[in-house]
């Protein structure tokens, strides 16, 4: 049975050592062995990050990370400025609407980055913005947002600075103390290559002044419960944890730290660039401009005269690679490669070349070897 490679934004492949690091014996989760376990990958956690601050881990997808920031800082009739510029910034506006608050709504053309000047003139113009929320990696569109840029302006405001960091954390220059953010949240899934299912959070002084003022509009995502929860002896979380996926998620971290974070970056952007030269040499189009393309998932604009089931169809079922299709109205018209993880140049020259035969077989005049061979262009000379 040949085994489908996962060429998609999350989830993501897994390393056999960490999938091997589930089967441990499970032990009590209020244990001084667990507390130390969930020391050490805490701790690791907010390395990654590129924080001082303590990290918190949370059973539950990126997204539970994302009600989490919200969700502890907002009280009914609060404003909170969402920069929806994809299916993920538009996530965190509806959060903000679920619980009440009033959502004031950037809204950046699909494929485009957002303009800081943009967030700079909104809260000019508004002092009662508690929080401005902005997606760094915006999986649905292949772009990525000037995260660092943004970090640099709010300095000047009291409203807070949360950023979604859940498609690029681990594979895209994130530093949350150097780019001032107060609340930083991402996935296991994702860049980090660890199984679905476990979340991180990390917040400011100024993010915990919030949450210390706020009665929480939830009860499983109150930070106040972690951070009780991770200053006992031994450390616990508030409630009984997913302990295979914390055994997982604490050994994908060990994998990052042997790597080393910037080499983990540097490969992931040989893995951008390889991806979006393949794709211009098979005379494909980038959805997004390449000056704001994302390092971990490429978009690409479907050829005119295939649809988009035959063309992931066939690298599915005929290749063994699955792609991602669009979302939203971009459904039908875009597919995503993701080069996320545990990705290499052997899964990029296996991709591009299901994708130069597919292509083939779907009628396009493709030079075979072509793609491919933009993909070793960026590889060789590292001498990999």
């Amino acid at each position: 049975m040949n085994e489908t490679l996962l060429m998609i934004p999350g989830p993501t492949r897994v390393a056999p050592r960490v999938l091997k690091a589930m089967s441990e014996n499970i032990v009590n989760h209020r244990s001084a062995i667990f507390g130390k376990l969930l020391t050490d990958i805490t701790q690791i956690m907010s390395e990654v990050f590129k924080t001082n601050n303590k990290s918190y881990l949370i059973t539950g997808s990126g997204t539970a990370a994302m009600e989490a920031a919200m969700v502890n800082i907002i009280q009914p009739g609060d404003k909170i400025l969402n920069v929806v510029s994809g299916k993920f910034g538009e996530r965190f506006m509806q959060i903000v609407d679920s619980f009440g608050a009033e959502s004031k709504v950037l809204d950046v053309e699909w494929g485009e980055a957002v303009n800081p000047d943009d967030i700079k003139q909104i809260l000019d113009e508004d002092e009662n913005i508690k929080a401005v929320t902005v997606v760094h990696n915006e999986t649905s569109t292949g772009v990525s947002n000037p995260i660092k840029e943004i970090g640099k302006l709010m300095q000047n405001y009291d409203a807070l600075y949360v950023v979604d960091t859940v498609s690029s954390l681990g594979g895209d220059e994130v530093d949350v103390d150097g780019f001032g953010i107060d609340i930083c949240v991402t996935g296991s899934q994702k860049c980090l290559a660890a199984p679905p299912g476990m979340a991180a959070i990390t917040l400011s002084d100024d993010a915990w002044k919030i949450v210390d003022q706020n009665d929480s509009l939830s009860y499983y995502l109150d930070l106040k419960k972690y951070r009780k929860g991770g200053k006992a002896e031994p450390p616990e979380t508030p409630y009984t944890p997913a302990i295979p996926l914390i055994y997982a998620m604490h050994e994908a971290l060990n994998v990052i730290i042997e790597e080393g974070l910037n080499q983990r970056i540097k490969r992931h952007q040989l893995a951008a660039k390889a991806t979006r030269n393949a794709i211009k040499a098979l005379n494909l189009e980038l959805f997004p401009r390449e000056e704001v393309s994302s390092t971990t998932v490429t978009a690409i604009n479907i050829p005119e005269g295939v649809t988009d089931a035959e063309l992931r169809g066939t690298m599915r079922n005929k290749y063994h690679v699955e792609l991602a299709g669009g979302q939203d109205h971009l459904k039908g018209n875009v597919f995503r490669i993701g080069h996320m993880g545990n990705i290499t140049h052997r899964e990029l020259i296996t991709t591009i070349s299901g994708l130069e035969m597919t292509l083939r077989e779907l009628g396009f005049e493709i030079e075979m070897g072509e793609g491919v061979a933009s993909v070793a262009d960026v590889y060789l000379p590292q001498n990999l």
